[in-house]
C-alpha cells in the first residue's frame, strides 16, 4: 500500500546528517513492510535480519563493539558482502537485544556510511530504559497507522485526486462532499490498521474487518501479559480496557474511579506510560492557560487518552456499523469524531495538541500551536454545530484562528473556520 512515511524514509536516505533509523510505533502498524519496501525500491539491496526469528543473532552484538566487525560477521550469515551507500541493513524486532540497539551508536560512529533501519515491538518501552538509547547517536521517526488521506489513496484513487487538490477558498462541489463523508464514515469503521485496510480493499466483507480488529487488539493484551518489565499487566489492562467508558464522559478529563473502586494516581501511572510508549495511546495534557507556549502551561493532573486508532477503538467500544452509516444521534460519535481527528493531526505540528476546560462552562476539545499564536479547535461528529462554548472561548482569548470539525463545508463562520471533518490531516493546508 501506499504509505506517507515512505518520503520521510526517502528524504533520510538523501540526508548528509544521516543516522541509523529507528522506526517507533504500536505493532501491526506496518513498520516492517515500510522497511522492507524502502529496500526493494531505493538501494540496491537490501539484508533482513529478525532478532525474534534468530534469537542467535544477539550473540554477534553482546561480543562485538567493531562496526567493521559486526557488519563483516552479517554479511558472512547472508553469504554476501554488504556494501555501503548501496546496501540496506535492516534489523528487525531489535528489542530482543539491548546490546544490538545500543549498537547503533557504533555504527553513527564508525561506519557511517552504512545505511541501518531499524524496528521493534514495544521499542518505544526499551528506548526509555536509558542504558539501551544511543542518545543522539539515531534519527526516530513515529510510525502510525493510515491516515485518513493515506486510506482514500489506497482505497478510491479517484476521490483521493478531488480530495488532494482542494484548497483554501474552493466551494465543495455537493457531490463530491457526500462522497467524502461517506468515506470519513467508513474510516470510523475500518480505521487505519494496514492488515484492516488491505482485508477491506481486497475483499470487501465488513466481517473480515470485525474478525480482524479483534485478532489485533488480542495481540495486544498478549502483550501485556508477557511484556518484560515491572510494570502490573493487570494495571495495564485495566487502563486500556477503560478507555471507551473514559472516552464517553461529557467531562473527558481522565478519571481514576473508572478503573477500579478506590484507584489512585500512583497506582496506575506507570500502565499509563507504558502504553503511551507503546503507542497505542495518545495522552493529551489539559492547558492551565490557553497562552503560547502551550507546554508552560501544561496541568499534570488533567489529561485525556485516546486510543491510536480510531476503527479499533470502535471495535472496543462494540458499536455496530449501521449506527455509524445510519444514525446522528448516538451519543459516542462524538468521542469517535474527537479520536479521529487527533489521529489526523497528532503528528502535523511541532507541538502536540492540548485541551482546555474552565469549568465546563468554556472547554475546547483541542488547542493547537501555530505560527507563534495557540488555535482553538471545536469538534462536531455531524452537521449541527451549535455550541456556546466557542464562542465564549474567542471573546475571552480573541485567537486570530478558531477551527471547527464537523460535517459541513469549508467555509468561514464568523471568526471560525469550518473545516469538514475528511480535510483533518489536511489542516495545515487551510491554516
Amino acid at each position: 500500500m501506499k504509505r506517507n512515511a515512505v518520503e520521510h524514509l526517502i528524504q533520510w536516505k538523501k540526508s548528509v546528517d544521516r543516522k541509523p533509523l529507528i522506526l517507533k510505533g504500536a505493532r501491526q502498524v506496518g513498520k516492517t513492510w515500510l522497511m522492507k519496501f524502502l529496500g526493494e525500491t531505493e538501494y540496491e539491496n537490501y539484508y533482513y535480519f529478525n532478532f525474534d526469528e534468530n534469537p542467535n543473532l544477539a550473540s554477534i552484538f553482546d561480543k562485538n563493539k567493531n562496526s567493521k566487525r559486526i557488519i563483516e560477521l552479517l554479511g558472512l550469515l547472508s553469504n554476501n558482502i554488504i556494501r555501503p551507500e548501496t546496501d540496506l541493513i535492516i534489523f528487525d524486532e531489535i528489542q530482543e537485544s539491548s546490546s544490538a540497539l545500543n549498537s547503533l551508536k557504533y555504527f553513527y560512529e564508525q561506519s557511517p556510511d552504512y545505511h541501518i533501519i531499524c524496528a521493534g515491538s514495544l521499542l518505544g518501552t526499551l528506548l526509555a530504559t536509558p542504558q539501551s538509547y544511543p542518545v543522539g547517536k539515531v534519527n526516530i521517526l513515529n510510525i502510525y497507522p493510515l491516515t485518513f488521506d493515506e486510506f482514500l489513496l489506497n482505497v478510491d484513487p479517484g476521490l483521493y485526486a478531488y480530495f488532494s487538490q482542494i484548497v483554501q477558498g474552493d466551494e465543495i462541489t455537493e457531490i463530491f462532499h457526500e462522497k467524502l463523508l461517506e468515506a470519513y464514515d467508513y474510516y470510523l469503521i475500518i480505521g487505519g490498521m494496514p492488515e484492516v485496510v488491505y482485508s477491506w480493499i481486497k475483499n470487501r466483507d465488513i466481517s473480515l474487518l470485525d474478525k480482524t480488529q479483534r485478532e489485533i487488539i488480542e495481540i495486544y493484551k498478549n502483550d501485556f501479559a508477557k511484556h518484560n518489565g515491572k510494570v502490573n499487566s493487570g494495571r495495564i489492562l485495566l487502563v486500556f480496557d477503560s478507555l471507551v467508558s473514559q472516552l464517553a464522559k461529557e467531562n473527558k478529563k481522565f478519571i481514576y474511579g473508572l478503573l477500579k473502586q478506590g484507584a489512585r494516581a500512583r497506582e496506575f501511572e506507570e500502565a499509563i506510560e507504558w502504553l503511551i510508549l507503546s503507542g497505542l495511546v495518545h495522552k493529551v495534557y489539559m492547558s492551565r492557560n490557553p497562552l503560547y507556549p502551550l507546554k508552560a502551561y501544561d496541568d499534570p493532573n488533567a489529561f485525556k487518552l485516546y486510543l491510536f486508532d480510531t476503527g479499533l477503538l470502535k471495535q472496543l467500544a462494540r458499536i455496530d456499523n449501521e449506527s455509524i452509516i445510519l444514525k446522528t444521534d448516538f451519543a459516542f460519535k462524538g468521542a469517535l469524531a474527537e479520536n479521529f481527528v487527533l489521529q489526523q493531526i497528532i503528528d502535523k505540528f511541532n507541538v502536540e495538541p492540548r485541551y482546555y476546560n474552565d469549568a465546563r462552562v468554556m472547554e475546547t476539545d483541542f488547542l493547537i500551536q501555530h505560527s507563534g499564536g495557540v488555535c482553538p479547535i471545536e469538534v462536531k461528529s455531524e452537521s449541527n454545530v451549535k455550541s456556546k462554548s466557542l464562542t465564549k472561548y474567542n471573546e475571552k482569548f480573541k485567537p486570530k484562528l478558531s477551527i471547527r470539525f464537523s460535517k459541513l463545508g469549508l467555509k468561514k463562520d464568523g471568526d471560525i473556520l469550518n473545516i469538514p471533518l475528511y480535510l483533518a490531516p489536511r489542516v495545515k493546508d487551510f491554516i
